[in-house]
């Protein structure tokens, strides 16, 4: 399939809206498929750092007392 110009490539007689679209969208889904599990990624390691934050303030609290 070869065409004489750029227009007639983006048009593609007639059909060129719908092939257009269908790759548009094909790539928005892969390129949220591959941003998806990297986002939830740092969300999870930002939310287990200040887990552990948390957690390491409360040591002291924790601590048993000794009566002297």
């Amino acid at each position: 399939m070869y065409f004489d110009s750029l227009s007639a490539a983006l048009h593609m007689d007639g059909h060129g809206v719908f092939v257009w679209s269908a790759y548009l969208i094909s790539m928005s889904v892969v390129a949220f498929m591959l941003a998806a599990p990297r986002v939830r990624e740092r969300k999870l390691i930002k939310n287990l750092a200040a887990q552990q934050r948390r957690l390491a303030g409360q040591s002291d609290t924790l601590k048993p007392v000794i009566p002297e």
